[in-house]
């Protein structure tokens, strides 16, 4: 009798321990915990990658995000290269005639080398909602090297949130026929949401030629917040988000970047061919595309 009650009752704690784990694991997930507050009025545009918003006054992103995982950071397709207008933008965006002969890159927000997972996103990192003018020596300097850091420690932690983008202010100067604002600074913020060591980290980095450490331009994410006046991380439990962005750790990461932007890339075509792809008319696609599946991006899902 004694055995029979030890049994019932060691049975029963091996539930109810185990049905508290498994309520612990689902509240630590948390659908799109990437995006910051929307105000009333604001609307999120959704890619296949990244969501953004879009600032209509400064005619680029006030914020994009996106998760990015181990497995995304295999580059499957090659850059197109390819900049085109957003279609989602219903007020349009900036054009190649904004950045022609300004000087500034046409820098990405979303990366082109962490959304080589699929030709859709890949085309979707070109989109000009995406860009924002950078300094040749900022793009292709401090924010390569920051980008390709990320990379690493999505290897290493196998999913980070990132949200990215310019400080934009009143009073800005602007490029191009739709008066393109050019910020004095770029941001990002990254959260490892992963048990056992959660944390995040801030930067923020003037758009100019830089030869410091990243670690010099760490900052905490509440002091990005006021600058921006965007509020990150709102689904984080409250005390949980008041002590990750008021930290500033830099012991916590790694330093050392190890995630080639190019590895495992497939070659395209050699030679461009009509997509495979049929319209919503009913007729095949006239795309020409270098992917390998025969299907340009717009239909790459019926690749499938």
């Amino acid at each position: 009798m004694k055995k029979s009650f030890l049994f019932i009752t060691t049975l029963l704690l091996f539930i109810v321990t185990n049905s508290c784990a498994q309520e612990e694991n689902q509240t630590s997930i948390i659908e799109k915990l990437e995006i910051p507050k929307v105000n009333s009025g604001d609307a999120v545009i959704n890619h296949t990658g990244y969501s953004l918003l879009y600032n209509e006054d400064h005619e680029q992103a006030s914020w994009v995000a996106y998760e990015l995982t181990k497995d995304e950071t295999n580059n499957i397709f090659e850059r197109t290269d390819k900049f085109i207008v957003d279609p989602l933008v219903k007020t349009g965006t900036a054009t190649d005639a904004d950045y022609s002969g300004s000087g500034y890159d046409r820098g990405h927000l979303a990366p082109a080398a962490d959304m080589g997972w699929s030709a859709a996103t890949e085309a979707e990192s070109f989109y000009y909602s995406n860009m924002s003018p950078q300094e040749p020596g900022f793009n292709r300097g401090i924010w390569k090297r920051l980008e390709d850091l990320v990379r690493t420690w999505a290897v290493e932690n196998n999913s980070i949130y990132i949200t990215t983008g310019p400080i934009l202010t009143t009073g800005l100067p602007s490029i191009g026929p739709d008066k393109v604002s050019v910020p004095k600074y770029f941001y990002k913020v990254i959260l490892d949401y992963t048990e056992p060591n959660i944390k995040a980290i801030g930067f923020l980095i003037p758009n100019s030629s830089q030869s410091a450490s990243l670690q010099s331009f760490v900052v905490s994410i509440d002091s990005i917040e006021a600058l921006s006046r965007i509020d990150f991380y709102p689904k984080l439990p409250d005390d949980q988000e008041k002590r990750l962005e008021k930290s500033i750790t830099i012991d916590d990461w790694s330093w050392t970047s190890t995630k080639s932007a190019n590895m495992n890339t497939v070659k395209k075509n050699s030679a461009s061919v009509q997509c495979n792809g049929i319209t919503k008319a009913g007729n095949r696609c006239r795309n020409k595309t270098l992917n390998p599946s025969g299907y340009c991006y717009l239909h790459e899902n019926q690749s499938k």
